[in-house]
């Protein structure tokens, strides 16, 4: 009996977070506030390794003079992470507006005391997605994924890497952590500021859109490009778009590839009127499950002809996509179903073929660092190896 009452129970559970996350996500579609950019003309500097990252970050947040605008995913509490805290206490100190936005789960391991030095310190932070109810599961399972760095309202940093040592490759497991992110001066800036603000407004309640000197006059840069975020909706239709519309190439790079039906659909399509399919995804997962729920769209699309390789040189933990090596795609979405239906993500379309070269320079590295996956080993992958795929197909939309 206390075995059914058990079985019961746990189905009881299992039911009430599926209705949950149904309606928790249906509600916050349905509210979400809906935006577009236009194109922009910025100067854009590529960067992809974490020590390069921290050292120009760190260098123009040392050199600020009046804002810091900083929302990260993830900031870890190592050394790193109280080094990024130590300069933006420094910068608050010197008269600097400092805000800083971390998302509350990403984050998890930044404690109450340390946050209250901070503010004590003259710097406003928030904590964004916090689980809350009515729709208490969908809450603590969407995650503000953006990693946006604003100084003086000039110059912005968007892409893949967050805060903590792991990205400097100082962890044995991940290292070295292969990544891209973008530095942006000029026009650009003001869209990733409002970006920021806006998240801002939803975490804190405090609407700073209305502030002057946030969106000081910017002059345009050499590269074309337009920001895309997305919350929960608009990026898968928006990859199904590139990929339907490609006519020579597709790259894409991303640490865990769970495509949904309509983009596997459209990627299936591609390779079958003869369009050139290349997928790289990492080795070394950093989570359980992730690697092994991409073998099965592994084996539809390696018979159609795609290239699909495992990055071998450390964690591979890019977010790209590369059209007819003409039109880039570089942001914070991953390539799976968390960052299609549930996610905020900020995006950034690349036009300018100079921009788009470089990336693709730093994309052969990683295919020439990366082994092609064998269809016969994923074919003839273990009875435990099966079992951890059937458990990722059924949780996929959260792994």
């Amino acid at each position: 009996m206390w075995v059914l009452t058990i079985f019961l129970i746990m189905a009881a559970i299992i039911l009430l977070c599926i209705a949950d996350f149904h309606f928790g996500r249906r509600y916050f579609v349905r509210n979400a506030y809906r935006r577009d950019y236009q194109k922009r003309h910025s100067d854009m500097e590529l960067i992809s390794t974490g020590p390069a990252f921290f050292e120009r970050m760190f260098s123009d947040i040392k050199n600020a003079s009046s804002s810091i605008n900083c929302l990260f995913y993830i900031v870890e509490n190592d050394h790193l992470g109280r080094q990024f805290f130590d300069l933006l206490i420094q910068k608050a100190k010197e008269g600097v507006e400092v805000r800083l936005l971390m998302d509350r789960i990403g984050s998890f391991k930044i404690r109450s005391k340390q946050v209250k030095e901070l503010q004590e310190c003259g710097i406003q932070v928030f904590f964004a997605e916090k689980p809350k109810l009515p729709f208490l599961f969908f809450s603590t399972q969407q995650r503000n994924h953006r990693k946006i760095t604003v100084i003086d309202g000039k110059i912005g940093y968007l892409g893949g890497y967050n805060v903590g040592k792991a990205y400097i490759d100082e962890e044995p497991k991940l290292s070295p952590w292969r990544d891209y992110h973008m530095r942006i001066a000029g026009e650009g800036t003001a869209d990733l500021q409002k970006e920021f603000c806006i998240d801002w407004k939803r975490a804190s309640g405090e609407e700073i859109l209305n502030k002057p000197s946030y969106f000081p006059e910017l002059e345009k840069g050499a590269v074309e490009h337009r920001f895309f975020p997305s919350e929960g909706f608009k990026i898968e239709s928006q990859f199904v778009s590139f990929i339907t519309n490609a006519r020579k190439s597709i790259f894409i790079g991303t640490p865990y590839f769970i495509p949904s039906k309509e983009v596997m659909d459209a990627l299936e399509k591609a390779l079958k009127r003869g369009i050139k399919v290349t997928i790289v995804t990492p080795e070394r997962p950093d989570h359980p499950l992730v690697k092994e729920a991409a073998f099965k769209f592994f084996r539809r699309l390696i018979p159609l002809g795609a290239d699909i390789y495992h990055y071998q040189n450390g964690f591979y933990h890019s977010k790209l996509i590369i059209l007819d090596d003409e039109f880039c795609d570089l942001g914070t979405a991953n390539f799976d179903l968390r960052s299609f239906y549930v996610n905020l993500e900020l995006n950034n379309f690349t036009y300018t073929q100079s921009f788009v070269d470089e990336v693709r320079k730093e994309v052969q590295k990683d295919i020439e660092g990366s082994t092609l996956v064998d269809l016969e080993k994923i074919n003839s992958v273990s009875i435990f190896t099966r079992v951890k795929e059937g458990i990722a197909s059924m949780i996929s939309i959260l792994l």
